[in-house]
């Protein structure tokens, strides 16, 4: 039996870590076996990638570059983390996927979707998520919550008009695939964001229980 893939997407501040620990939580208390990822990273090479991409530098980073660093972090990934674990029968959370490239190195950056697509075929194929959960908040919400961070890399200190752009991304993301991708109001209180994500986790849940 496959375990189920879900990826957290959202703009800078929107509170995927808080999310991600409700879910590791809420999966131990239902006994599903589970591994926590992220992208770009992890695994030790993809990790490396990340740094490149996301560490402050004099240096401007070209566009196409970011792009195929990203990519070639997320083949590393899949072949060796994400794969084998759905493979066992283990879910895999990962804080970010396929949706983050076309969003950030796609619509913020305007990137060639064209290229985007050929690269999302060859790297990722089928291997998309059984579901997505965009946490959307809006961009003054999620820039005061970034501002408060002890360290922030070089993504957090884009304008105001590239994270706008960044949200847009994400709800055209959603509005074309409304099945995979729900769309959680993470400017509400902790109490009602974490049971929309529940809601999505439990029929997600019994869509697993039912094929055991």
């Amino acid at each position: 039996m496959r375990g189920k893939f879900i990826s957290l997407e959202g703009g800078e501040g929107s509170g995927k870590t808080t999310a991600m620990h409700f879910i590791r939580e809420w999966l131990e208390a239902h006994n599903v076996p589970y591994i926590m990822t992220r992208e770009p990273g992890g695994t030790p090479l993809a990790e490396d990638i990340r740094q490149l991409i996301l560490s402050p530098r004099d240096e401007k980073v070209n566009d196409t570059t970011e792009l195929l660093l990203v990519f070639a972090a997320r083949a590393q990934h899949l072949a060796e983390k994400i794969q084998p674990a759905l493979e066992k029968g283990v879910w895999v959370i990962s804080d970010r996927f396929l949706d983050s490239s076309y969003v950030y190195q796609g619509k913020a950056r305007g990137g060639d979707m064209a290229m985007l697509d050929l690269l999302a075929n060859w790297v990722v194929g089928d291997n998309k998520p059984d579901a997505t959960l965009l946490l959307d908040v809006p961009v003054d919400l999620g820039q005061a919550r970034v501002i408060q961070r002890q360290h922030q890399d070089r993504l957090d200190k884009e304008s105001q008009v590239f994270h706008q752009k960044v949200r847009d991304g994400f709800l055209e993301r959603a509005s074309m695939d409304p099945k995979r991708i729900k769309i959680i109001d993470a400017s509400l209180s902790l109490p009602l964001v974490q049971q929309q994500i529940e809601d999505q986790l439990l029929r997600l849940s019994e869509a697993w229980s039912g094929a055991v």
